[in-house]
């Protein structure tokens, strides 16, 4: 049990899966215990809560925990949603969730390619940026006619999707906003000047157990 009677969220300020949890539970306004954390010494209370021991990790306070960051933020929005992230139309609901999948099964891994390129010699930088580039694209065409993936309003497909495409447009910034790819980049300046996002990227003091 957490002592607190809160959730404990346990983060890494930079980790876009984090960001996606902290996204989540800050704008449903969920009272909770952020520890803040390096990955390079991960505390043993996380790796006995999620031994995976990857970033984001929420205990419940009758200790339930979740470990995955699309989870969080499902849990979340279950509790509190005022600004209907998750749509009630299951169509556009089954549209988001294929969406974020594309985006975490077949452009994380080539973000990850693109951003440790010496890791992965097999193919150029270069290569692994044009791959990625491919989901950029189809999400500039889905900005075509409206300001967010989804229509007008943001949903969860933005915050879902959005710390990832900051990390790939981070990875080389003069390439990325020389790109044609302008919806895209305007729609991550959107997101990047949120009160939201700012919010969630506020500094914390490392978490000493």
């Amino acid at each position: 049990m957490n002592d607190s009677n809160q959730p404990i969220l346990y983060s890494f300020r930079r980790c876009p899966y984090a960001m996606r949890a902290r996204l989540a539970l800050t704008y449903t306004a969920i009272p909770l215990e952020h520890r803040e954390i390096l990955l390079k010494n991960k505390p043993q209370a996380m790796l006995c809560a999620s031994p995976k021991g990857t970033v984001p990790v929420l205990v419940l306070s009758d200790g339930k925990v979740i470990d995955e960051s699309l989870d969080i933020m499902l849990w979340a929005l279950a509790i509190n949603d005022p600004q209907h992230w998750l749509t009630e139309n299951l169509n556009d609901r089954a549209e988001v969730m294929a969406l974020i999948q594309k985006s975490d099964l077949e452009f994380k891994p080539l973000l990850d390619r693109y951003k440790y390129a010496d890791r992965h010699p097999e193919h150029p930088m270069e290569y692994y940026r044009t791959q990625g580039e491919r989901f950029i694209e189809l999400l500039d065409c889905k900005l075509s006619s409206q300001n967010y993936l989804m229509g007008d309003e943001v949903t969860l497909a933005d915050m879902a999707i959005a710390p990832f495409i900051r990390q790939f447009a981070h990875v080389d910034r003069n390439w990325f906003y020389s790109t044609p790819h302008q919806r895209v980049q305007r729609w991550l300046t959107t997101f990047l000047e949120s009160e939201l996002f700012l919010q969630i990227m506020t500094k914390h003091p490392l978490w000493i157990e």
